[in-house]
């Protein structure tokens, strides 16, 4: 019994590092534009992969693998880097909150469309809240934005990128998380699933 503990435990870590992996990668498809205050936003595909990862591997694994994967991108990219521990919370954040409103909220409907589109849709909301708060505050003071009203200029102008981006997980991540799901049951692998 204690071994079979032993094998689950390493097959869920082990699942999780891919996951941290496939965020990383994932977020270098991206399409980033410059703001009219100055600083980028990103179009990015890697929003379904931190929503997917916690919906396939529960809160705390799922907030590992999203947020790891994007601290790590961020690391690799100069214009990211001084940003890398805050991703790691915003972006971990998505993972925790999808899988805190799937595993907690909808525990025997978890394999089903509905709820993990409304875990995924928490989870884009929650992210939208705090990279806001996160622009606001960090960016606009990084770029010497001191009046009120050019820090929410700064938000405003990267709202666009990011409502889309949650727009864009909200309606794949589910796809790709049911998908996976049964897949893994098929696979006699549901012990790595949160």
């Amino acid at each position: 019994m204690n071994a079979s503990r032993t094998h689950a435990a390493l097959l869920k870590l082990c699942t999780a590092a891919m996951m941290t992996a496939i965020v990383f990668v994932g977020n270098f498809l991206r399409v980033t534009m410059p703001v009219p205050l100055g600083g980028v936003t990103s179009f990015t595909l890697a929003n379904i992969l931190c929503a997917l990862s916690g919906i396939l591997l529960g809160p705390w694994y799922g907030f590992m693998a999203a947020g790891l994967g994007s601290f790590l991108y961020d690391c690799t990219n100069p214009v990211y880097a001084i940003e890398a521990p805050i991703t790691l919370l915003t972006k971990g954040m998505y993972g925790l909150v999808a899988g805190l409103v799937l595993y907690y909220l909808f525990k025997n409907r978890r394999e089903k469309y509905g709820p993990q589109v409304a875990a995924a849709f928490c989870a884009a909301v929650g992210y939208m809240l705090a990279y806001c708060v996160k622009n606001y505050f960090y960016n606009a003071s990084i770029q010497g934005l001191t009046e009120p009203v050019q820090r929410w200029a700064l938000v405003v102008s990267k709202m666009p990128a990011t409502v889309v981006n949650g727009l864009i997980a909200v309606i794949f991540a589910p796809i790709l998380g049911v998908a996976l799901m049964k897949a893994l049951r098929a696979a006699h692998l549901e012990r790595i699933l949160g």
